[in-house]
């Protein structure tokens, strides 16, 4: 015979206090005396009562979930954005929910509204641009968006991705680079600031950055344009790519047409993707703290759902991480 489950009833008798105030105590709507408390909660513990997430949802009016809108798992980039901000999410009880728009903007709205409905707030990366993100302001969530949102009203994560193609591009140059090439992804607000770093610096020195563009942010695109790149009258000595999934689907490719890396040209990327390290010669890229903005976004989302209302912009600094894929040519 299958044993009973105890009930929120069974709890109070043997507590000697009302259902509602066990009901209160679990759902964290009122404090009582510290006696009443732990009585409570060694009570629970001894019958091994479980509150249902269902009921205690209707109860409360928050479901302890959070989602988190990303634009393609299979990206390391990604990936460890989630990392961080489930650990954070763990750590304050909630469930991540997440889902993947596979850098289609076509699903981006029905998939951020459905998850809206089954969550207490939501952490949104989007393709779209600020002017057509206005619908958000309708789905009466809590809202932090990764990325550069001034005229949405909810708080942003975002990396200094000028900074850090700046800083890349000073590198490049200290090490005597002269003909730099980026192969971008216009699609993406951050191709702008990353290309605006490169070429900030370049013009200080007097030299410019050759701009070549990608259908998406992949391997394959890295490995497709390749050839165009380095086969004509006179390739640079150094290529950025967009982010290092880029960079190691072009260094693949232009060690396939029998150029060296670094001896012929220089590659670096961003995001510094785990598998960077491990790419013969390992990668150079501009970490931008990928798993820490995760981390900071959460924590913002979370104070949000408690009360707070500050919005604003918190920027994470970037790092160059250098690795033998860039070569001194002086």
């Amino acid at each position: 015979m299958k044993k009973k489950l105890p009930t929120i009833r069974d709890v109070s008798a043997e507590a000697g206090v009302s259902t509602a105030t066990v009901s209160k105590f679990i759902n964290g709507t009122q404090r009582f005396s510290p006696s009443v408390e732990a009585k409570i909660t060694e009570v629970i513990a001894r019958l091994g009562y479980r509150s249902n997430p269902l009921a205690q949802s209707m109860i409360t009016g928050r479901t302890k979930s959070i989602g988190l809108s990303i634009l393609d798992i299979s990206n390391p980039h990604f990936t460890s954005i989630v990392k961080g901000a489930n650990r954070i999410a763990i750590e304050h009880g909630y469930t991540l929910l997440l889902v993947d728009t596979e850098e289609n903007l076509s699903r981006e709205k029905p998939l951020i509204e459905a998850l809206s409905r089954r969550v207490d707030g939501m952490i949104l990366f989007s393709r779209t641009s600020e002017a057509e993100l206005s619908w958000t302001g309708q789905l009466e969530k809590p809202l932090v968006f990764f990325g550069r949102h001034s005229q949405l009203g909810f708080p942003c994560v975002s990396s200094d991705d000028h900074k850090g193609a700046y800083m890349l591009a000073q590198h490049l140059i200290t090490l005597g680079h002269k003909r730099i090439a980026y192969l971008g992804f216009s699609k993406s607000r951050r191709d702008e600031e990353r290309y605006g770093g490169l070429q900030e610096c370049a013009a200080e020195h007097q030299l410019t950055v050759d701009i070549y563009n990608t259908n998406s942010p992949s391997a394959a695109e890295g490995e497709r344009l390749c050839s165009s790149i380095m086969l004509g009258k006179k390739h640079p000595d150094a290529v950025v790519c967009y982010n290092d999934l880029m960079a190691l689907g072009f260094m693949k490719e232009a060690q396939n047409l029998g150029f060296d890396i670094p001896g012929d040209v220089s590659v670096a990327g961003f995001d510094n993707i785990q598998y960077g390290r491990y790419t013969s010669p390992p990668l150079t890229s501009v970490d931008l703290q990928s798993e820490e903005m995760g981390v900071t976004a959460m924590r913002k989302l979370i104070s949000m759902i408690n009360g707070d209302t500050s919005t604003g912009l918190t920027t994470i600094a970037p790092q160059l991480v250098l690795r033998s894929s860039v070569m001194n040519r002086k």
